[in-house]
C-alpha cells in the first residue's frame, strides 16, 4: 500500500476535536476479509468528497483516500472523472466502495461535450454527438454502482430565439432517457451559473431547469441543485429549493466567494442544510469544491466545516 505516512499526534492536535483517523492500510479494497472499524459517527447527510480532497491525510492512492473517508463519517463519494478511468480502476474504486458500504454519486455523462452549442442547437449532428456521450457513460455507470449522471445541456445558441433553443433542449433530453432510463439511470440537470464560472451555458438557473424536467416529464430527467452556482446565479436559495423540490434528485456544495468548503463565505449553510434535511431529503451532497487551506490542516478544515454545518436529525 502507498501513502500511509500519517502521524496520530499531529493529527490529533490539529482537530484538538478527535477526529483521527488510523489504520488505513487494513481498509484496502484488496483486503476483503478484515472488518470495518468506523472512526467517527456518520453524518447526518450523505456528503461526498472527491479525489485529492484528503490526499495529505490518506496518501496519493483512491481506496486510501476512500477508507479514510469513510473513517471521517463519510458515506458517499462522486468523481467527475470516472468516466474517462481505466475500467480495472473503475473496478477497484468500486469494490472498495461496496465493500466500507459508501453509495457512488455523480458521474459526468458529457465531459468534453458540455461545453459546446448542443442540446439548444437543433441539428441532427449535435444530437448524435451527445446521444453517443450518454450511451459511453452508462457501463462505466454500472461497473461503479453510479445512480446519477451529470448533464450540462450545453451552450446557448445566439442564433435561436430561446424559445426554439428550449424546444430543441427537450427533445433531444427525452432521447437521452431513453437511453438511461432502462438501466434505473437518472440524468440530473446542472445549471451552472453564467457570471462567475461560465458566461453562455444555456441552463442558469433553478428554475429553467425546473421547466425543463416538467416538460420532459420522465422519472430520468431531474435537477443537479448545485447551491454554490445558484447563490451566484439567483439567490433566494431556500425558496427555490421548496419550489423545485419535487424535481430535485441531488446536491451539491462550495461556498462563494472562493468555491471553498462552508463557512469561507456568504452562504448561510446551516440554515440550507437544515431545511433539506427537514424536507426529508436521504440523497447524496457533493463536495464540488477545493479546500481553503493546504495540507493536512486544510483537509481538517473541510471535516470541521461538515461537523458543523451537519444538521441533527429530526
Amino acid at each position: 500500500m502507498k501513502g500511509h505516512a500519517f502521524d496520530r499526534r499531529e493529527f490529533a492536535a490539529i482537530t484538538a476535536g478527535g477526529i483521527a483517523s488510523t489504520a488505513l492500510t487494513a481498509l484496502a479494497a484488496e483486503d476483503k476479509a478484515k472488518p470495518i472499524a468506523v472512526k467517527q459517527q456518520p453524518f447526518t447527510l450523505k456528503y461526498a468528497p472527491h479525489f485529492g480532497m484528503f490526499q495529505h491525510s490518506a496518501g496519493k492512492d483512491l481506496v486510501d483516500q476512500l477508507s479514510f473517508a469513510f473513517d471521517q463519517g463519510f458515506r458517499a463519494w462522486e468523481d467527475n472523472e470516472m468516466k474517462s478511468r481505466p475500467v480495472r480502476e473503475q473496478e477497484r474504486i468500486a469494490a472498495a466502495m461496496q465493500r466500507l458500504g459508501m453509495e457512488m454519486g455523480v458521474i459526468s455523462a458529457l465531459r468534453g461535450v458540455w461545453s459546446k452549442v448542443n442540446f439548444a442547437a437543433g441539428d441532427e449532428a449535435s444530437r448524435k454527438e451527445v446521444l453517443k456521450a450518454v450511451e459511453e457513460t452508462v457501463p462505466a455507470a454500472k461497473r461503479v454502482h453510479a445512480k446519477w449522471l451529470t448533464v450540462v445541456p450545453g451552450m446557448a445558441n445566439k442564433q435561436q430565439p430561446r424559445e426554439f433553443q428550449t424546444a430543441s433542449c427537450i427533445d433531444l433530453l427525452k432521447r437521452c432517457c431513453d437511453i438511461v432510463e432502462p438501466h434505473g439511470l437518472v440524468m440530473v440537470l446542472e445549471p451552472l451559473n453564467p457570471w462567475r464560472d461560465h458566461p453562455g451555458v444555456f441552463l442558469s438557473t433553478a428554475p429553467q431547469a425546473d421547466l425543463l424536467c416538467q416538460a420532459v416529464n420522465r422519472p430520468s430527467c431531474k435537477i443537479l441543485f448545485d447551491i454554490y452556482h445558484q447563490q451566484i446565479a439567483t439567490g433566494n436559495l431556500i425558496n427555490n429549493i421548496k419550489s423545485c423540490w419535487d424535481q430535485i434528485a441531488y446536491f451539491q456544495t462550495a461556498d462563494t466567494p472562493g468555491r471553498k468548503e462552508p463557512g469561507t463565505g456568504e452562504i448561510n449553510y446551516a440554515n440550507v442544510l437544515a431545511e433539506i434535511e427537514r424536507r426529508g431529503y436521504t440523497g447524496v451532497v457533493g463536495m464540488e469544491h477545493g479546500n481553503s487551506r493546504p495540507g493536512k490542516a486544510g483537509e481538517v478544515a473541510v471535516i470541521k466545516a461538515y461537523r458543523d454545518v451537519d444538521p441533527k436529525p429530526t
